[in-house]
Formats: structure tokens, C-alpha cells, sequence
């Protein structure tokens, strides 16, 4: 079984809590990261001065923020297929800690 490598490339800011993310297969994705930003690692990015401070990380080729967050290449790549599971994952934390 082949586990595909995907590396991000570049990104941008494109508007608040949305980048336009470009991977090494040519592919880009524009993801609006607001509905998944609860819990403990990604909560503290809804602070969008934090959250502007995204960088790639040249090692792991994703994106990572000054706290620790990151998120894994191959989930950003494939973000339609996991974006309901993380907004789902994310409201329950929201209720869990309200």
C-alpha cells in the first residue's frame, strides 16, 4: 500500500481565517479555517493576529502557528473529505468547554 506525500508549497492569506494553500501536485485548496478552530491547540487562533502568524514549516512542508498548531499536509489536501468530521469534532469541543 502507497501512503502519498504531499507537501505544501506556498500559501496566502486570502481573507480573515482563510488561506489559498498550494501543494506540490499543483493542486491549491482555499480553506476558511474559522468552523474548525476550537480545543485546545486550535482555539487560541481565533485570535486573528495569531492565527495571521501562519508560516510553512520548510521541513514538514505544512502549515504551522507559533502555539504548536499545525495541521498534516495530506489533511489540508484532501480538506473536503475531512472538513465536516473537524467542524463536527470542533463544535463538540466548543459544547464541552461552554
Amino acid at each position: 500500500m502507497e501512503h502519498r506525500i504531499c507537501r505544501v508549497q506556498s500559501f496566502e492569506i486570502v481573507a480573515p481565517y482563510t488561506l489559498r494553500i498550494h501543494f506540490d501536485d499543483g493542486i491549491s485548496r482555499t480553506i476558511d479555517f474559522q468552523p474548525v478552530l476550537a480545543g485546545e491547540l486550535y482555539s487560541p487562533l481565533q485570535d486573528l493576529s495569531l492565527f495571521n502568524q501562519v508560516r510553512l514549516d520548510p521541513e514538514v512542508h505544512t502549515l504551522v502557528w507559533p502555539n504548536g498548531a499545525d495541521f498534516d499536509p495530506a489533511t489540508l489536501h484532501d480538506w473536503p473529505a475531512h472538513v465536516q468530521e473537524l467542524t463536527t469534532r470542533a463544535q463538540q469541543w466548543a459544547l464541552a468547554t461552554a
